[in-house]
C-alpha cells in the first residue's frame, strides 16, 4: 500500500509540474549547467535561458526572490523544473519552446486534470500483415506499457504529446506521437540488420543476401498484385534491371518469354530464362498452331493462335516472392537450362496463427478496352483514286451503274471526299446494288464499333495454418475472362496445396502441389492473314458501315456463303468472331515432394522429386466460303508434356576455425522430359457447320511429333565465410545430355563468386550503414534438340510413306558454352533511408548450335554446325530510397535502369558472314560479324549524299538493288520508375517504365498507308497528285529536286510497299503508366466487432498511358512465327488492353 502511495504521489507531482504537457522528452534532453547549488529562482531561470532554447513566460504577481537549493549543478532541465516545484507554489507548462510559469492551484483535482488521449490499435508485419502477439509498447522515457494481446491488438492511455516506443523481436523498432489519433495500425518492418535479408537461390538454397556474390532481384507479392494482369510475368515489367518480357500482343492468353542481359544465342528460341517454381522447372516453350509464319495472306495457309504458353498458369494469389537470378554466376548449379538466367518462384506456405485457421478472401474486377488506335482518316471514301466521272471529278459506284464502272471491290481508301453527294452503294437488304443513290458519308465506328469493353474477373479463396509441428494452406483461384473481341476470352481454375510437416526433431517432410485447368470456347487469331481480325481491321473502308456484315450468312444460305460483299479476300469480321473458333482445354499440374533430414548439427540431407504434366486439347473451325477453305476445314491438336526431376543435396556446415566458416554441398539431379503433340486436320467438310475428323471429303491428314530428352547431373558447391565479411561460393556442375554425341553429350562448368562487405571490413563515414563489393565469375553450357545426332526419317502426308531429311545431321556435336565475369557495388545510406545496386557484366557464348544452308548437290539444303560467337555486356543499377518519412506518411520511390550491347564476334564461313534469324514479311532479322542478333534488314531507299531520297523519272522512289540494315529491334535501354506513398491507412502507388531506341517493322502501317487509310496519306487529296520530296539523278553525279506529279494511290502504294522495310518501321521507344494502384485499409475499430481480422478495398489500372511515336496500336509486340516469337515485327497485331479494376481483401 506504501509503494502505490508512493507511486502515485510521484505522479501527483510530475503532472502539477507539467500541467497539460507536451513533448516532454526535449526537456529531459537539454542539458543545464548552474552557477551554484543554491541560486535565486529569478537568477536560476537566466541562467536556463542563455544554455537552452527555452524562454520563460510568468503569470503576473508571481515571487521570484525566493532561494532553491538543487541537487545536482548540472543536471537535465526537467530535473531541475521538478525541484523548483517541489521547493515553491510554481508549476510549469511547455508550449513549444516555451516555459509557462504560474502557480499552482489549491484543488487537489484542479492539478489532476490532465490532457489525456486513449490509444488503441494493432500491429502488424509489414510485409505478410500477419498480426503480432506479444509486442512491447512503451511510453518513450519511462517504463510505462503494455503488450499487444494474442490478436495483436493493444490499448493505452497515455498525456497528449507522449511517444509510444513499438520494439518487437527481429524487427525494427517504431516511434509513434500521441496526439488526436485513436485508432492505429503498426506495421513492423524486418530488422536485415539482425535477420538478414533472405534470397532464395539456385536449387532453393537459401542465402543472406550479403553472402551473395552476383546480382539477384527479389520481387515480392505485393508488387506483383498491385495491378493485376493475366498473365503474372507482365508484373515484372519495369521492376527488374535487365529484364525483358517479350509477347506478341495476341489476345487473352498473349504468350510470353521473359530474358535476362539480352540474346546469348543464335536461335531465337534459345534465350530465355528458366523459370523455377518451388524447385519444379516450367515450361514456358510455345507450341505452334501449325502456322509458322505470321504472314500468310493470300497463301492458303491457316492463321496463327496463340494458345498461350506455361508461364500464365501460376497463380500470382499464391506466390510469396520472385528471386531473379541474373547472371550465370547465379544459374551455374541449375545446368544448361539456366544458361540465360533464372527466375526462382517461392509459393506461399501456411504461417502461425494465434488461434484457429486464417482465411483470405480476394475479390478483384477489371474492365478492358483499347489503349491505343491507328490514326485513320474519315475523310474520303472507298474508291481507286483512278475513277473518274466526265466531269473529272472522282465517283463511286457499287457494281457497275449510269453513274460508271465498278469502284466497290477495291480494299483501298482513294475514293471521293464526303461531301454530302449521294452514289449507288451496297444495300444489305438486297445483299447488293441499291436501288437508289445514297448518302456517301463515313461511317467512324466502323472499326472501333466491333470491339467491346471486356472484363476481367478473379476470386480466391486460401486457408492456413501452423503450428511447432508442421503448416498448411490451400487455395483456389477462378479466373473469367471476356476480352474486348466478341466471343473470345477464357476460364482458368487454379488449386494449390502446400503442406509441411516436422515428423521428428530430424526430420521434415514437404510438399506442393498445384493444378490447373485453363479453357476457352474461341481465342482470336494474330498475324496479318486473310482470317485474322487484323486483316479485316485493315482493309475495312470508310465508307462501308460495321453493321452492313452482321447477318454473318447471305439469306437461304446459312452455314454455305457469307456475306463478305466487297472482296472475297475479306472475311467477314463477325464470321472470324462467331464461326472461324479456336478452342482449347488445357489441364495442368505441378508439384515436389522433398525431406529434409537433420543429422546433426553439421550435416544435413535433401531429397526432392518433382513432377510437371500437362495435357492440351485444341479445335480449330473453318466454316464454308472463307477466302482460305472454301468448303470448310478442321483440326484438332492433342499435345503431352511430361517432365520428372529427381535431386539430392548433402550440406555440411561448420567452421575450420574461429572465424571462418564453411558451407559444402554435393548433389545430383536426373531429368526426364517426353513431349508429343497428335495433329489431324480435313481440308474440306461433307456437311456445313459439323465440325469433326469424320465429316471430311477425305480421310484426315494425321501427324505427329516427339521431343524427348534426358540429363543426368551431379554439382558441388562450397562457400566459405571469413568474419562474415568476406564470403567466396566455388561451385561445379557436370551435364550428361542425351541430345549430344556419345563422345561430347558430358560438360562441365565452373563458377567462383565473391562478396566483400566494405562497411565491415572498413570503418567507414558514417551516412554509409551498408557496402558491399561482389566479383563472379562462371562458364555455363547448353545442348540442343533431340534428334540432331544421326539420321532420322520424316513424316509424309501420303499413307505407308516418309520423307528424306533435308538437314544433314551432326556426329560431333559440341554444347554451347557462355563465359561470363561480372562485378557489383551495393551501397546503403542514411540508415536505409537511400540505397543503389550497380552491375557491370559481360558474356561470350560459343559453339553455336546452327543450321545453316548448304549446296543441295549435297542432298541436304541444311545442315546442323557448331559455330559462331556472341557478345553481351551491360550495366544495371536499381536505385531505392525514402525521400520523406514521418510517423504517419512515407515515400518510397525505386527506379531501375539497364542498358545492354550485344554484338556478333563471329559466324561459320558456311553462311557467308551472315545468318538470318527469322523473317517477318518483308523485313529479316540477319546476324552479321559486327552487327548484332537483332539487326533488321529490308528494302529502303536510293539516297542521295547528301541523304535525300531519290525518285525515278516517273516520280516514284528508286529501288535499291541490295536489302540494308534498318535499324535494331533491341531497345538502348530500359527502364522504370516506382514511387509508392503511404498515409496513414491509405496507400498509393504509381509505376511508369519504358525503353529508348530500337525500331519495329509494321506491317499494318504499310498496308493501310498503301490503301490511304491513315490521316497522313490525306496530304495530297485536294490536288489529286503528290509530289514526292528528294531529288532526281541527272546521270552525272549530279542531282536535281523532283517535281513529277503522281498519282496519289500510285505514290502511297510505292512509297509504302511491302517490301519498303525503312517507309515502315518506327521507333520503338516507349513510356508507359504501367501500374497504379490506391489502397483503403479499413481501420481496426470498424473490425473489432466483427470475424474479419483484416480488410482493404482499392482501385487499380495497368497501361492506363502511353507515350511513343509508334503509329499503330503498341511498340511492345513481337510477330508469332509458330512456336516463335521474333521481336522488332508487327504483323497483324491485335490491340494492347488498358485495365481498370477494384480489388477487395479480407482476412479472417
Amino acid at each position: 500500500m506504501r509503494l502505490f502511495t508512493a507511486c502515485l504521489l510521484s505522479c501527483w507531482m510530475h503532472s502539477m509540474v507539467f500541467a497539460n504537457g507536451v513533448n516532454a522528452q526535449k526537456l529531459e534532453e537539454t542539458i543545464v549547467s548552474l552557477s551554484a547549488n543554491e541560486l535565486v529562482l529569478s537568477e536560476s531561470f537566466v541562467q536556463i535561458e542563455k544554455q537552452s532554447g527555452f524562454k520563460f513566460s510568468y503569470e503576473t504577481g508571481l515571487n521570484l526572490n525566493s532561494k532553491i537549493t538543487f541537487t545536482n549543478r548540472k543536471t537535465d532541465l526537467q530535473t531541475i523544473l521538478e525541484e523548483i516545484s517541489a521547493q515553491s507554489n510554481l508549476k510549469f507548462k511547455q508550449i513549444n519552446a516555451t516555459i509557462a510559469v504560474s502557480t499552482k492551484k489549491k484543488s487537489v483535482m484542479q492539478s489532476l486534470q490532465i490532457d489525456k488521449v486513449q490509444i488503441s490499435g494493432i500491429v502488424v508485419d509489414e510485409e505478410t500483415g500477419e498480426t503480432l502477439p506479444g509486442v512491447n509498447i512503451i511510453i518513450k522515457g519511462t517504463t510505462k506499457g503494455t503488450t499487444s494481446d494474442l490478436d495483436g491488438k493493444f490499448a493505452i492511455t497515455v498525456d497528449e504529446g507522449a511517444v509510444l516506443v513499438f520494439s518487437y523481436v527481429g524487427y525494427d523498432k517504431q516511434e509513434v506521437t500521441a496526439q488526436n489519433q485513436t485508432e492505429l495500425i503498426i506495421r513492423l518492418r524486418l530488422d536485415s540488420d539482425v535477420l538478414g535479408e533472405v534470397v532464395v537461390t539456385a536449387l532453393g538454397i537459401k542465402r543472406e543476401e550479403k553472402a551473395l556474390g552476383y546480382a539477384t532481384q527479389k520481387v515480392d507479392s505485393e508488387e506483383l498484385l498491385d495491378a493485376r494482369s493475366n498473365n503474372w510475368s507482365d508484373a515484372l515489367r519495369g521492376k527488374v534491371a535487365g529484364l525483358n518480357v517479350l509477347s506478341a500482343g495476341s489476345g487473352p492468353m498473349n504468350s510470353s518469354q521473359i530474358s535476362l542481359r539480352g540474346d546469348n544465342s543464335l536461335n531465337p528460341n534459345g534465350n530465355f530464362a528458366l523459370i523455377v517454381v518451388d524447385g519444379v522447372p516450367m515450361n514456358s516453350g510455345l507450341t505452334s498452331s501449325g502456322v509458322s509464319n505470321a504472314y500468310g495472306a493470300g497463301s492458303g495457309n491457316d492463321v496463327p493462335i496463340d494458345f498461350g504458353n506455361g508461364i500464365a498458369d501460376l497463380n500470382p494469389d499464391d506466390i510469396e516472392s520472385i528471386n531473379v537470378l541474373k547472371g550465370a554466376s547465379a544459374t551455374a548449379l541449375y545446368g544448361s537450362r539456366a544458361a540465360n538466367g533464372a527466375l526462382i518462384v517461392t509459393t506461399k506456405s501456411g504461417s502461425q496463427r494465434t488461434k484457429g485457421l486464417g482465411v483470405t478472401i480476394n475479390s478483384n474486377f477489371s474492365f478492358q478496352n483499347a489503349l491505343k488506335w491507328p490514326d485513320r482518316q474519315y475523310e474520303y471514301g472507298q474508291g481507286t483514286g483512278r475513277a473518274f466521272n466526265e466531269e473529272g471529278d472522282l465517283f463511286y459506284s457499287y457494281g457497275v451503274s449510269e453513274d460508271g464502272s465498278n469502284t466497290g471491290g477495291t480494299s483501298s481508301a482513294f475514293g471521293p471526299k464526303f461531301d454530302g453527294q449521294s452514289y449507288f452503294q451496297y444495300d444489305p437488304t438486297l445483299e447488293g446494288q441499291s436501288a437508289e443513290r445514297q448518302l456517301w458519308r463515313p461511317y467512324e465506328d466502323n472499326v472501333t464499333g466491333f470491339w467491346r469493353t471486356g472484363f476481367n474477373m478473379v476470386n480466391s479463396v486460401s486457408l492456413e495454418g501452423a503450428n511447432e509441428g508442421g503448416s498448411l494452406r490451400a487455395s483456389i483461384t477462378q479466373t473469367k475472362n471476356e476480352w474486348i473481341m466478341p466471343n473470345t476470352g477464357f476460364d482458368r481454375l487454379v488449386a494449390a496445396l502446400s503442406a509441411s510437416q516436422q515428423i521428428s526433431k530430424k526430420l521434415k517432410l514437404n510438399a506442393k502441389v498445384n493444378y490447373t485447368n485453363k479453357s476457352s470456347d474461341n481465342l482470336p487469331a494474330t498475324g496479318y492473314n486473310n482470317q485474322s481480325i487484323a486483316y479485316f481491321m485493315i482493309f475495312q473502308n470508310p465508307s462501308i458501315d460495321l453493321e452492313w456484315y452482321r447477318p454473318i450468312w447471305k439469306e437461304g444460305q446459312e452455314n454455305v456463303d457469307q456475306i463478305h460483299p466487297f472482296s472475297s479476300f475479306i472475311d467477314n469480321p463477325y464470321l472470324i468472331a462467331y464461326e472461324m473458333t479456336n478452342s482449347v482445354n488445357n489441364n495442368s499440374m505441378f508439384g515436389n515432394l522433398s525431406a529434409n533430414y537433420t543429422f546433426n548439427d553439421h550435416f544435413e540431407l535433401m531429397l526432392r522429386t518433382s513432377l510437371a504434366m500437362s495435357q492440351e486439347e485444341r479445335a480449330q473451325q473453318r466454316p464454308y466460303s472463307t477466302a482460305n477453305f472454301q468448303r470448310g476445314y478442321y483440326k484438332e491438336q492433342n499435345i503431352t508434356n511430361y517432365e520428372q526431376n529427381s535431386d539430392f543435396l548433402f550440406t555440411y556446415t561448420g567452421k575450420l576455425a574461429e572465424k571462418i566458416s564453411l558451407r559444402a554441398s554435393v548433389g545430383g539431379n536426373h531429368m526426364s522430359r517426353k513431349y508429343r503433340m497428335m495433329s489431324a486436320y480435313v481440308d474440306g467438310l461433307v456437311i456445313p457447320g459439323v465440325y469433326k475428323l469424320a465429316n471430311g471429303i477425305n480421310n484426315p491428314v494425321l501427324s505427329t511429333n516427339s521431343n524427348n530428352r534426358v540429363i543426368n547431373s551431379i554439382y558441388g558447391l562450397m562457400t566459405l565465410d571469413f568474419d562474415e565479411k568476406i564470403f567466396v561460393d566455388i561451385t561445379g556442375r557436370n551435364d550428361w545430355s542425351s541430345t549430344l554425341p556419345t563422345q561430347n553429350n558430358s560438360f562441365f562448368y565452373p563458377s567462383v563468386s565473391t562478396s566483400f562487405v566494405l562497411s565491415d571490413i572498413f570503418t567507414l563515414p558514417e551516412p554509409i550503414s551498408f557496402a558491399k563489393l561482389r566479383v563472379s565469375g562462371a562458364q555455363v553450357g547448353n545442348d540442343t534438340d533431340p534428334y540432331r545426332t544421326s539420321k532420322y526419317y520424316g513424316q509424309s502426308e501420303f499413307p505407308g510413306s516418309a520423307s528424306v531429311p533435308s538437314t544433314l545431321y551432326n556426329t560431333n556435336f559440341k554444347p554451347e558454352i557462355t563465359t561470363s565475369f561480372e562485378t557489383g557495388l551495393e551501397m546503403i545510406f542514411f540508415n536505409r533511408r537511400l540505397g543503389f545496386d550497380i552491375n557491370f557484366y559481360i558474356s561470350e557464348t560459343k559453339n553455336q548450335i546452327l543450321q545453316v544452308p548448304v549446296d543441295i548437290t549435297t542432298g541436304y539444303s541444311s545442315a546442323i554446325l557448331n559455330a559462331g560467337r556472341v557478345q553481351n555486356r551491360g550495366i544495371e543499377l536499381v536505385l531505392n530510397g525514402s525521400p520523406l518519412k514521418t510517423n504517419n506518411f512515407q515515400w518510397n520511390s525505386f527506379i531501375t535502369w539497364a542498358k545492354n550491347e550485344n554484338e556478333v564476334l563471329s559466324l561459320p564461313d558456311e553462311v557467308d558472314g551472315s545468318q538470318v534469324i527469322g523473317t517477318g514479311g518483308n523485313a529479316t532479322i540477319i546476324a552479321k560479324v559486327g552487327g548484332t542478333t537483332g539487326d533488321i534488314y529490308g528494302f529502303g531507299f536510293v539516297r542521295s549524299p547528301e541523304g535525300e531520297i531519290v525518285y525515278g523519272s516517273n516520280g516514284l522512289p528508286a529501288r535499291p538493288a541490295e536489302i540494308e540494315y534498318q535499324g535494331n529491334a533491341y531497345a538502348k535501354w530500359k527502364g522504370g520508375f516506382r514511387n509508392e506513398f503511404v498515409y496513414k491507412n491509405l496507400r498509393m502507388s504509381v509505376l511508369f517504365d519504358g525503353q529508348y531506341g530500337g525500331i519495329v517493322y509494321s506491317q499494318t502501317h504499310h498496308k493501310m498507308s498503301e490503301q490511304g487509310k491513315l490521316t497522313h496519306t490525306l496530304k495530297g487529296r485536294e490536288d489529286g497528285f503528290i509530289v514526292g520530296e528528294g531529288v532526281v539523278d541527272n546521270g552525272d553525279g549530279t542531282f536535281s529536286p523532283n517535281t513529277t506529279e503522281v498519282n496519289l494511290a500510285s505514290y502511297y502504294a510505292d512509297y509504302y510497299r511491302r517490301a519498303n522495310v525503312e517507309s515502315n518501321s518506327f521507333d520503338a521507344s516507349f513510356i508507359k503508366l504501367r501500374e497504379m494502384r490506391l489502397e483503403y485499409g479499413v481501420p481496426v475499430k470498424f473490425l473489432q466487432k466483427t470475424s474479419i481480422r483484416q480488410a482493404s478495398i482499392a482501385l487499380y489500372g495497368r497501361d492506363l498511358a502511353m507515350w511513343t511515336k509508334f503509329p499503330m496500336f503498341d511498340p511492345e509486340t513481337a510477330a508469332l512465327n509458330g512456336g516463335t516469337l521474333l521481336p522488332g515485327v508487327e504483323m497483324g497485331q491485335l490491340p494492347t488492353t488498358r485495365n481498370m479494376g477494384v480489388n477487395l481483401t479480407l482476412k479472417f
